[in-house]
């Protein structure tokens, strides 16, 4: 996978009409980054991103993340995103790709700790294979998340849940207790203005 692997995200959109970013240079971390962003498209969803080889691996997460290890959420694969994306906030015009209102809900780094028979594999090996566990380190959310491909006919969906570890409270609703940006405080109600 390379940065080459952008071409669906330009593909899709209009660089003259979306303040969303063109592909470019990343921001280099030495710990990879994940984002989840909250999109007020034509359905309200979270976008779940992960930084793998240069891009942003992008799940649609209709009902938003979980803190209960029993959820099963589902997550619905989209193109992969340049890492500039990870800081966007702000509105896509109606009839563009994704037109609606964008905030990002949570942000932060990631571990991977995929594993097969019992050895550490590189996320990109664990996203081929259908499955990867990582450890968030976010503002919303920490500890462990596993994704899971499953198919559907012939269209491919994942699975995201929380792993049952010191950070899972199924008493808790993240999605509903804490719905503003991470970045700038804002609703999804005031990025739209």
């Amino acid at each position: 996978m390379t940065r080459g692997s952008l071409k669906d995200y330009q593909e899709k959109r209009d660089f003259r009409r979306t303040p969303e970013p063109a592909a470019g240079r990343g921001p280099g971390s030495q710990e990879p980054i994940f984002v989840i962003q909250k999109h007020a498209a034509r359905r309200l969803h979270y976008d779940f991103r992960l930084e793998v080889d240069g891009v942003l691996k992008s799940w649609a997460i209709p009902k938003g993340p979980s803190t209960d290890p029993q959820d099963k959420r589902l997550a619905v694969p989209t193109e992969d995103h340049p890492l500039e994306y990870a800081g966007f906030e702000g509105v896509i015009p109606a009839g563009e790709y994704g037109g609606g209102t964008v905030l990002v809900w949570d942000t932060g780094t990631y571990r991977n700790l995929t594993k097969k028979k019992g050895q550490a594999i590189p996320m990109d090996q664990g996203l081929a294979h259908g499955h990867v566990k990582v450890w968030l380190e976010g503002r919303k959310l920490k500890g462990g998340y596993a994704l899971t491909r499953f198919k559907t006919g012939k269209d491919e969906s994942w699975l995201l849940i929380k792993t049952d570890d010191a950070e899972a409270d199924p008493s808790r609703n993240p999605v509903a207790d804490d719905p503003g940006s991470v970045l700038s405080g804002r609703t999804i109600e005031e990025v739209s203005r």
